[in-house]
C-alpha cells in the first residue's frame, strides 16, 4: 500500500513529520522517534511532486505526471519562472524548432500531445543529406523502417510548448512568474525537501524534479559533480525564405572546417537555419546586413573551395573500389540543396555551444531532467529528445515505486530512473561530441580517413550489410 506523509503540529509548534496510510486519517505514530523537519516551523504548503523549471521538458514532465493514473490522486505543482503570456500562432516561423524523432512522436500522441501540433505547424523530415565540404563524401538517410515513412518533424519550440500545456490536467497547478531562492535537499528520506521561495513562501515536497535548465540550481543544491566544457563555437539560428517552393521534406546539413550548418524544412518555401560556427566568425556574421548574410550563407552551403584535390582524387577511387564490394549500393544519389532568397529579417540569433553532464541524476527526493542532467551540441538535434526520454523513464520509475509501495523519492527507485537514462544519454553524448571533434579540422589526413568512412557507411547501412551477411552464409554453404 502506498505511504504519504501527514503533516502535524506537536507541542511547541514545531512540525514533525507523520507518517500514515494514503486514505486514512493522519495520525500520530511514534512522535518519539519521530524526526523533526529541517525548518523550526511547519513549511505554509506541501506537494508530494514540485517540478522546477518549465520550458518544453518541465511542462512535458508535468503532463505527463498529470496523465498518469497511478499518480492520479498526488499533488503536483509546477514553478515556471516566466510570465504566462497569452499565445496564437503567429504568421512568420519562429528561429528556435526542435527536430521531434520518433519516440518523441510516440510519447506525445500517448500524451494527447501531437494532435495539436499537428493542428498548428509540424513539417515532416522523410530524408537528410549529409556531407562533407572538404571532400565530396556523403551519407543518407530515410524514413523507410518507420510507418509514416518520416525520420524526424521539424516544430517550433512555441507550437511545442503551447501544445503541451493544452494537455496538462486541471488538477496539476502551475505557478507563473515563481523564483526559488534556495532547496534544502535532504541526506535521506527520513526528510523531505523544501523550498524557499522569493516572496518567503516555503513548499515542501516528497519528490522534488529538478527542470530549470544548464545553469540548474537544483543540480548545484544536491551537491552533484557536474562535468563539461565551453565549445568554442557558437550556434547561429534563423528563419529562411528559400529561392523557391519545393517538396521541402529533406534536412540539410553540411560540415565545414569551422563548424555544420544545417537547413531544417518548415513549409514549401521555409527552412530554418541552424549554423554552428567559432564565436569570432559568429560574430561577425550576426553584425551582416541580412542581404550579406544570406551571401554568406549560400557560400558555405555550395562553395568547393576546401576540397582537397588528393583527397578527392583518393575519395573517387574508394567510391569504385565500393562499387565492386556492394555492387549497385555504393552509388551516390546526391540532391541539391536548396538555394537561399533571403534570411527573414529580425530572426537571427545566437547561443553560445558547450556539453555538460551531471555525474548523477538522483539524490535522496530529487531527480534532475533535461537540461539540468545534461546539455549537447545541436548538430545531431537531439538535446530536446533527450529531455523528453528523461520524462518518459522518470514517470515510469514513480508509477514502479506507486505500484510496490515505495514511497515517492526512494532513492533506489530513482537509481533506476538515473541507470536507464545515463546509459543512453551518455552513449549519445559520446557520439555528438566526437562527429563535432571529428569534423572539426580540415588536417587532409583526417579528411581522408573520415570521408572514407562515411562513404563506407553510406553504402553499408544495416539493410544492406544483412544482404551481405546473407550473401556470404550462402556462398560458405554452398561451397
Amino acid at each position: 500500500m502506498s505511504l504519504r506523509l501527514g503533516l502535524a503540529w506537536a507541542s511547541r509548534g514545531t512540525c514533525v513529520a507523520l507518517l500514515a496510510q494514503r486514505g486514512t486519517p493522519a495520525s500520530v505514530v511514534g512522535l518519539k522517534g519521530a524526526r523533526l523537519a529541517s525548518s523550526s516551523t511547519c513549511p505554509d504548503h506541501h506537494y508530494d511532486l514540485v517540478i522546477s523549471g518549465g520550458g518544453l521538458v518541465g511542462f512535458a514532465m508535468a503532463c505527463s505526471l498529470g496523465h498518469s493514473q497511478r499518480l492520479s490522486d498526488r499533488k503536483i505543482l509546477l514553478l515556471e519562472g516566466a510570465p504566462n503570456k497569452p499565445w496564437q500562432l503567429p504568421e512568420l516561423f519562429s528561429n528556435r524548432v526542435c527536430a521531434l524523432n520518433a519516440r518523441t512522436r510516440t510519447f506525445f500522441r500517448k500524451l494527447g500531445v501531437w494532435e495539436h501540433i499537428e493542428h498548428l505547424r509540424a513539417q515532416p523530415v522523410r530524408r537528410m543529406q549529409v556531407w562533407e565540404s572538404c571532400s565530396e563524401a556523403m551519407i543518407t538517410f530515410d524514413g523507410q523502417e518507420q510507418d509514416d515513412g518520416t525520420i524526424a518533424h521539424i516544430v517550433e519550440n512555441d507550437v511545442t510548448l503551447h501544445s503541451i500545456k493544452r494537455q496538462i490536467p486541471e488538477h496539476v497547478e502551475v505557478e507563473y512568474e515563481a523564483k526559488v531562492e534556495s532547496y534544502q535537499i535532504p541526506k535521506d528520506t527520513a526528510s523531505k525537501v523544501v523550498l524557499t521561495l522569493a516572496d518567503g513562501r516555503t513548499i515542501s515536497t516528497d519528490l522534488l524534479i529538478g527542470a530549470d535548465g544548464a545553469k540548474s540550481l537544483v543540480r548545484r543544491s544536491m551537491g552533484v559533480q557536474y562535468l563539461g566544457w565551453e565549445y568554442d563555437q557558437m550556434g547561429i539560428v534563423a528563419t529562411l525564405q528559400l529561392s523557391e517552393a519545393v517538396d521541402n521534406t529533406v534536412a540539410w546539413q553540411r560540415f565545414l572546417p569551422t563548424g555544420p550548418v544545417a537547413l531544417l524544412p518548415l513549409s514549401d518555401d521555409h527552412s530554418s537555419l541552424v549554423w554552428s560556427t567559432t564565436r569570432e566568425q559568429a560574430t561577425q556574421l550576426l553584425g551582416l546586413p541580412d542581404e550579406d548574410f544570406t551571401e554568406a550563407l549560400n557560400r558555405a552551403i555550395w562553395d568547393d573551395s576546401e576540397a582537397d584535390s588528393g583527397v578527392k582524387s583518393i575519395h573517387e577511387a574508394w567510391l569504385r573500389v565500393l562499387e565492386t564490394v556492394v555492387p549497385g549500393e555504393s552509388a551516390e544519389i546526391r540532391q541539391l540543396p536548396p538555394s537561399i532568397a533571403q534570411v527573414l529579417p529580425g530572426t537571427r540569433g545566437g547561443f553560445p555551444l558547450g556539453l555538460g553532464h551531471a555525474v548523477h541524476y538522483v539524490s535522496p527526493r530529487v531527480a534532475l531532467i533535461g537540461d539540468a542532467a545534461h546539455r549537447v551540441h545541436p548538430l545531431a538535434g537531439q538535446g530536446v529528445n533527450l529531455g523528453f526520454g528523461d520524462v518518459a523513464a522518470l514517470t515510469r520509475c514513480l508509477e514502479n515505486s506507486v505500484l510496490l509501495g515505495a514511497q515517492l523519492g526512494d532513492e533506489q527507485a530513482l537509481y533506476q530512473y538515473e541507470k536507464e537514462r545515463q546509459k543512453y544519454n551518455v552513449a549519445t553524448m559520446a557520439s555528438i561530441d566526437g562527429l563535432y571533434r571529428l569534423y572539426n579540422s580540415a588536417s587532409p589526413p583526417l579528411v581522408l580517413l573520415r570521408s572514407l568512412g562515411l562513404s563506407a557507411v553510406n553504402a553499408m547501412s544495416p539493410l544492406k550489410v544483412r544482404r551481405i551477411v546473407l550473401s556470404i552464409h550462402k556462398y560458405i554453404l554452398q561451397h
